[in-house]
């Protein structure tokens, strides 16, 4: 037995928890918006060999495994992303400072979702060396999430070298034996399902006229019509967890700019939250039932995601007293096809917004809280 695991629990975790702290600040420090994430993989993968972990890359999504990883076991994997949004003209801070004042700790990704990511790197640290786990810990620290890009989360799962390190040949069977925890910004409450993400392209048509004389047919007015009834229309199933499925228009333009031309086309984009009751193809065949406009879906890849409420995960949670809701914003929880709980510290109402901070005892609290959640499954 070495030094570190001779010591007694609560001592490894308060050293955890300020390895934390210092880790979150070196990361805000280095901006990392999607897709220009390289250098803080750069400081994880440095960070990581500083303990002796072997670490893997592809791309910018960072990886490693436990110690004893055995194959006859079910896989847990540990998830949070390390790029950021850019910050908005609201900031008087530096977002690249990071400030520690008043228990708080300031800077662009601290709260969403730094506190989270360097969190779960402190969990998979604490059972890192263990022989006892009654499962194997993959941690994965991932790009692109804030733009759902195809080099995060997603790239790694389609990753010959990944899906190896999970040992099954088949990546299928790596698969079926695979469950996530999510670190997004939870309070650390139980994030158990989420609203999926469809974007429509819609096209509305008409024809050119001049607008001095009673001529064509303007496709403002048809969008009009349609942009209507996706305002007043509900649909008619309501989840428990995620309410009801949600409508908005969130841009429109015409074909053209000039003043006096009736335009032939004016295009308009809905945002739809999908909850768990509907598909993507039965809300494209409502809307497209009802209204005159062309629709395009741009993707089908953010689909509504749940775990269900007596998996492992879940019961460890209600075990410790953590309540469950449904989530009406979308992570990298969509994007995989296996059951994963989205939980970790700081509050999603504090992301993306100017002068962003987490409070250093949720980091706290979060370290010990994954760590309780884990043991849970030993």
């Amino acid at each position: 037995m070495n030094q570190e695991q001779s010591l007694p629990d609560n001592k490894i975790i308060n050293d955890l928890q300020l390895d934390a702290i210092a880790l979150l600040k070196q990361l805000i420090a280095i901006p990392s918006f999607s897709r220009e994430e390289s250098k803080t993989a750069d400081c994880i993968e440095t960070y990581l060999h500083s303990k002796k972990i072997t670490a893997s890359r592809h791309h910018n999504n960072v990886w490693a495994i436990n110690k004893y990883f055995d194959n006859k076991k079910p896989t847990l994997l540990l998830n949070s992303h390390h790029d950021t949004v850019k910050p908005n003209a609201g900031y008087k801070l530096d977002p690249f400072l990071p400030i520690e004042k008043d228990g708080k700790l300031y800077g662009l990704g601290s709260n969403d979702a730094g506190g989270c990511l360097v969190s779960l790197i402190a969990a998979f640290l604490f059972f890192y060396p263990r022989k006892d786990l009654g499962y194997n810990l993959v941690i994965a620290l991932t790009a692109e999430e804030e733009i759902s890009g195809s080099n995060g989360i997603e790239s790694l799962l389609n990753n010959s070298e990944f899906m190896d390190s999970l040992k099954p040949k088949d990546a299928t069977e790596a698969l079926k034996q695979l469950s996530a925890i999510v670190g997004e910004p939870t309070r650390m409450q139980m994030a158990v399902s989420e609203k999926g993400l469809l974007v429509l392209d819609c096209i509305a048509k008409g024809k050119a006229g001049h607008a001095a004389r009673d001529e064509g047919e303007n496709a403002i007015y048809n969008a009009f019509k349609d942009i209507e009834w996706i305002k007043n229309y509900r649909f008619s199933k309501v989840s428990d967890l995620l309410g009801p499925v949600k409508l908005s228009v969130t841009s429109i333009e015409t074909d053209n700019k000039a003043h006096n031309v009736i335009p032939s086309i004016c295009k308009f984009v809905v945002d739809v939250r999908v909850n768990e009751l509907y598909t993507f193809e039965e809300i494209i065949k409502i809307i497209a039932d009802n209204i005159k406009s062309d629709i395009k879906p741009r993707s089908s890849r953010l689909r509504s995601s749940m775990i269900p409420l007596d998996h492992p995960l879940v019961k460890a949670g209600l075990f410790l007293h953590l309540n469950y809701y449904g989530s009406p914003t979308t992570s990298d929880k969509a994007l995989m096809n296996f059951p994963a709980l989205k939980i970790g510290p700081g509050d999603s109402a504090r992301s993306h917004t100017a002068d962003e901070y987490i409070f250093v005892e949720e980091i706290n609290t979060g370290i010990e809280m994954y760590i309780q959640l884990l043991k849970q499954l030993l």
